[in-house]
């Protein structure tokens, strides 16, 4: 699995943040994993695809 945040469709803009952050809804246990570093590559990594619609249309 990838760890390359900036590629991943969940890595949005905040503007409440005014900063990128992941939007993924995790849970507790999740959130204290990410926060400590304890996996190596995120599990809801998901390379993002700008084209994935257009091409449906």
């Amino acid at each position: 699995m990838a760890a390359n945040c900036e590629e991943c469709v969940y890595y949005d803009y905040d503007e409440e943040l005014d900063a990128y952050c992941c939007t993924m809804d995790l849970d507790e246990d999740e959130m204290e994993r990410f926060l400590r570093g304890v996996n190596n590559a995120c599990p809801f990594y998901r390379r993002g695809d700008d084209y994935r619609t257009a091409r449906r249309q």
